[in-house]
């Protein structure tokens, strides 16, 4: 069924799974050891990619989203000449090292995003393939082929399982995405047992359903059936395709076919026994042949060469197609543009709501920039996301920046996240009291660091009648702890601004919203806001020690500058910080930290319609925090915020109690 040097390579990627695994007594031998034959053949031979430029924009993208299977992805990583050496393989699951126990995201191994979550890898190559037809789109031509590539993902039945999978599986039949190919690792085998306990739907009618086309490979040990099955899938331009391959989870060893084969290293003497059976010498460990891995570093010889007649083409349509030349330049340089220097971007002149400021914003931003797109779950007139200067894309025609996600928030945070990953500029959008549903993804997009924008709104008990079910009280604090993400609540349209002209960094920007109409505020500054938190105003002020600091964020902060006010007239030493982003001010130089909070003043007031805990590092302990530490009600938004006590005459008396103790 295969020919010897290839099985013999096959079996040799088996064992250093197992050693791997055995070595760092953790991991997952069981699927390598069933899907090796699957994955081998599928990057010997029907993927585009050259390992010495594992950066190349137009090669087949791979996806391992069982990402407990990552001792084969290393394994096939070294084998066909990406940067892993056998003392990476040596340090799998151990600290430092280049072979983490789920896959982080690393281009320069083969790595195309972090996976680990079931469910999060097959859900972001939705987007991955979605941002390849988009790019065709964009810049193909009939005489420049620019984009061309497939998106393969390895999933097994615990992804299929998880709802993120679904809801983005519907969304690539809806679409048609004929360039995904997702390869399923069938072995009936959860950490629970037998899929029967809890998985017993018929996966490819479901599929079928869905709009996918759908194979079946008996025997996953068949790598020509597996080959079959591939080239077929890939003549069907019009649909996704999801091939079933049967195949064994713990192949050849004394746990086969069980679960016990799952997460448990083999022990010395399986590890023998696997080895015997699979004619490898049990006396050797992390061991590769010389002519097998000849073999497998040649395999992908002939790519070097597509890849340079790629660039050629690539040569030829910068210096022959004007300003689609130059856009597909700054593309493949990775550049963006830049937001705060765009003519007019930051001028406001009235009280708008920020999910109204935030669609001026995003509808500036469109203009100047071919390479954004995004859309909302279902809800684009509520988060104002359409951008007026395209339409929507649809199955066949994907030349439009608009998506439309449907009610699928969890799937849409995943699909913007394979956009960002494809290098194009994405956001999404939803009410904010939704991030609970997509919170995964939102994490998946700090844990690689991806610039995904995540526009939220309708961000507090703001939102009134719709009552505590979508009124976010614990959702701020929440975001704020996550690593790398930057939690942005303007108050106005030039915070608004501001934050929209910091998006594109090392990590994604969550927008948080009202609903409400807010003021301009005086004083509100682009440039003071991109640095979190600013001196909005002071009053009988003198050698930066007010009496008194009010800080607030978003819809509060209109509440602390009326506050301000009547303290002011009173003849208090007050200033009012307004704080739209908590981890841009964090990562300010300590002395403008100190310019803005002076460590002498101890008295100190926060504002916020939402849980306090993300304040009282800011208030310490001769300080008050005005928020909500419980859910809201339903009511009209200016009886909530009147009956909870967030109104300028409360938080004025607050302060002064504040100054009498």
């Amino acid at each position: 069924m295969s020919d010897t040097m290839q099985q013999r390579a096959i079996n040799q990627a088996r064992g250093l799974a197992i050693d791997q695994v055995e070595k760092a007594n953790s991991g997952h031998p069981g699927l390598p050891l069933g899907s090796s034959p699957m994955l081998f053949e599928l990057m010997a031979k029907h993927m585009k990619f050259n390992p010495a430029n594992p950066y190349w924009a137009d090669r087949d993208r791979f996806v391992l989203s069982a990402g407990h299977a990552s001792a084969m992805l290393y394994s096939m990583g070294y084998l066909f000449g990406y940067g892993y050496t056998i003392e990476d393989l040596k340090g799998f699951r151990q600290f430092g090292t280049h072979t983490p126990g789920h896959p982080d995201y690393d281009l320069a191994r083969g790595v195309e995003m972090t996976t680990g979550p079931l469910g999060q890898g097959v859900a972001t190559a939705v987007g991955m393939a979605l941002g390849e037809r988009r790019l065709a789109a964009l810049f193909n031509t009939d005489e420049h082929e620019i984009f061309d590539h497939y998106t393969y993902a390895l999933v097994g039945d615990g992804c299929l399982m998880e709802g993120v999978s679904a809801e983005a599986s519907s969304f690539a039949g809806h679409l048609g995405l004929g360039r995904l190919i997702v390869l399923y690792d069938s072995n009936n085998i959860t950490i629970e047992g037998n899929t029967e306990i809890a998985f017993t739907e018929n996966v490819g009618q479901r599929y079928q359903a869905y709009g996918w086309d759908y194979h079946f490979v008996e025997n996953g040990n068949d790598v020509e059936a597996v080959a079959a099955a591939i080239e077929a899938a890939k003549k069907v331009t019009d649909k996704p395709s999801l091939i079933e391959v049967k195949t064994n989870i713990g192949y050849m060893s004394p746990v086969q076919d069980s679960e016990k084969a799952h997460g448990s290293p083999l022990g010395a003497e399986g590890v023998r026994v696997t080895k015997e059976r699979l004619g490898l010498d049990p006396d050797k460990h992390f061991h590769v042949d010389d002519d097998v891995l000849a073999y497998c570093r040649s395999a992908k010889d002939s790519c070097k060469a597509t890849e340079q007649a790629w660039l050629e083409v690539v040569e030829a349509y910068i210096a022959s197609s004007g300003d689609k030349g130059r856009q597909l330049q700054d593309y493949l340089e990775g550049k963006s543009v830049d937001l705060a220097a765009l003519p007019g971007f930051a001028d406001f002149d009235k009280a708008m709501a920020t999910r109204e400021t935030s669609g001026v914003c995003l509808n500036r931003w469109s203009v100047a920039d071919p390479l954004l797109i995004g859309g909302s779950a279902d809800l684009a007139s509520s988060t104002k996301t359409e951008v007026k200067d395209s339409g929507w894309i649809a199955r066949g025609d994907f030349a439009a920046k608009n998506i439309h996600y449907g009610v699928r928030e969890h799937g849409m945070g995943a699909i913007a996240n394979g956009l960002a990953l494809m290098g194009l500029h994405s956001y999404c959008a939803t009410f904010m009291v939704f991030t609970d549903y997509m919170r995964y993804s939102i994490r998946m997009a700090a844990l690689m660091k991806l610039p995904t924008l995540f526009v939220m709104t309708h961000d507090s008990i703001g939102v009134g009648e719709d009552g505590e079910t979508h009124q976010p009280i614990e959702h701020y604090a929440s975001l704020r702890i996550i690593p790398h993400l930057w939690f942005w609540r303007p108050a106005d349209g030039r915070e608004t601004a501001a934050a929209y002209s910091t998006w594109h960094r090392e990590g994604p920007t969550v927008l948080s919203l009202s609903r409400q109409k807010l003021a301009l505020l005086e004083n509100s500054s682009v440039e003071d806001a991109r640095k979190g938190g600013y001196v909005l105003a002071e009053a009988n002020v003198s050698d930066n020690k007010p009496a008194i600091i009010l800080l607030a964020s978003g819809s509060e902060t209109e509440i602390a500058f009326g506050a301000y006010k009547t303290l002011a007239d009173e003849g208090v030493s007050v200033r009012v910080v307004s704080m739209p982003c908590m981890e841009a001010f964090e990562a300010q130089s300590a002395e403008y930290k100190e310019s803005v909070l002076p460590k002498a003043v101890k008295k100190r007031l926060s504002i916020e319609a939402g849980s306090t805990i993300s304040w009282r590092f800011y208030v310490g302990e001769e300080g008050y925090c005005l928020g909500l530490d419980h859910f809201g009600a339903s009511g009209p938004a200016s009886v909530l915020y009147q009956e909870y006590g967030l109104t300028a005459a409360n938080a004025a008396r607050i302060a002064k109690e504040l100054l009498a103790q």
